[in-house]
């Protein structure tokens, strides 16, 4: 697990460092950088892969974009040195550490490696600078971490780090994709980043909660119902066996949901036809749950297409599945929604909320909302949080 995060001049992160949790929940006003924090990951994990690239990139969720605007562009005092885009992600036992240059006009060429540092505890594995001689005669554009990554066995803290942040991704699902109506252009095990492949993940995670080793999957995957309470049951079934608009695009494979207050044998609906705000739901269930799921992983706007209350329920039910999970997760959130803010369980410290600002000089500022004899005192007063962030007391909301 991560638990130390820090991303310096990279897009309006001029310098950021955060200590995550298991679960770890980013509100702010739009253009705040809860994105772009997210991102740094990805561009974190695309190097741990050992190239970073638009490809590597895209692969992870991260967008593509000038050159030129990846690193951070606040004006500067003449004296100073344009500093490169650095990140660094921690655990308990090791650290990986990367700076980077990318071209400022040309996009082609990958971002080329500056620096490098791997670590497990205190002893160095691996580590490169353009001060030494032997390191000026690698391939800049090759991560040397990468290489060096497959001398680790299975079990080495830092294999585990780097493993960690390479199978890492940014989901962001649509409503389009995960109705089967437009392929997913990033299809991954379990699920594709805009959701495509739900129907097929649907039907493995559901078939996986019969199996020995999956003991307790079954129990929460029953706390989907009540969140989809209009449905009678839900599932996956080739797109042959239910009723499905010949001119709906459709994959071998299809959600479905049996109405409970429509009549007997009229009551199947696909994902084609149902809420969408049922398929958001199913989609973070699969995230979550899916043995195959990456462990560390991050939902971009989590809350999109569901009502306050239901915003709610699903961040209690995303924080209740991830801490009893057996499959260890790692989750980042973003959100805009208030209501999500009071279905955290924030007085369990795996359960972290940050608020984002941009602070006066532009630059991303992220700061942890610590539960204190203040916020107690409000909440006796009857304030919840998502009334402290709607009236600006906690930051992270927009002075519009």
């Amino acid at each position: 697990m991560i638990t130390k995060l820090i991303v310096e001049s990279f897009k309006s992160l001029e310098k950021a460092e955060i200590e995550l949790g298991v679960v770890n929940v980013f509100v702010g006003a739009n253009g705040s950088g809860k994105s772009n924090l997210l991102e740094a990951i990805g561009v974190l994990g695309a190097a741990a892969f050992g190239r970073v690239d638009d490809e590597s990139l895209l692969r992870r969720g991260v967008r593509p974009g000038v050159p030129s605007l990846y690193k951070s562009s606040f004006p500067r005092k003449e004296a100073e040195k344009v500093p490169h885009i650095l990140f660094c992600a921690e655990s308990t036992k090791a650290s990986y550490q990367v700076s980077l240059w990318n071209p400022g006009t040309d996009p082609s060429p990958p971002w080329k490696f500056k620096t490098e540092r791997l670590r497990r505890g205190s002893e160095s594995i691996a580590e490169r600078s353009p001060f030494k001689k032997t390191d000026q005669l690698l391939d800049p554009e090759q991560g040397l971490t990468a290489l060096k990554s497959f001398q680790l066995e299975r079990g080495d803290p830092a294999r585990g780090l780097l493993d960690e942040l390479r199978n890492y991704s940014i989901y962001c699902a649509n409503t389009p994709t995960l109705r089967g109506l437009i392929p997913d252009p990033q299809v991954r095990e379990p699920i594709g980043l805009s959701g495509g492949r739900l129907p097929q993940a649907l039907a493995e995670l559901l078939r996986a909660r019969l199996r020995e080793e999956n003991r307790g999957l079954a129990e929460r995957l029953d706390d989907i119902g009540p969140l989809i309470d209009w449905a009678k049951n839900f599932g996956s079934s080739y797109s042959a066996m239910v009723p499905l608009s010949p001119s709906a695009a459709s994959s071998p494979r299809v959600v479905r949901f049996v109405d409970r207050y429509m009549a007997k044998r009229r009551n199947v609906l696909t994902g084609y036809d149902a809420s969408e705000g049922a398929l958001y739901i199913l989609f973070a269930a699969v995230c979550v749950l899916h043995p195959k799921s990456s462990r560390v992983f991050a939902i971009d706007n989590v809350d999109q297409a569901l009502n306050p209350r239901l915003a709610m329920r699903l961040a209690t039910a995303i924080c209740n599945w991830t801490l009893a999970n057996p499959f260890e997760r790692q989750i980042l959130l973003t959100a805009h929604n208030p209501a999500v803010l009071d279905g955290l369980p924030l007085k369990d410290d795996r359960v972290r909320l940050f608020v984002v600002d941009r602070d006066s000089r532009g630059h991303t500022v992220i700061k942890r909302v610590q539960i204190d004899d203040e916020l107690l005192s409000k909440h006796a007063q009857g304030w919840t949080l998502s009334r402290l962030w709607m009236n600006g007391l906690i930051g992270g909301v927009p002075d519009v």
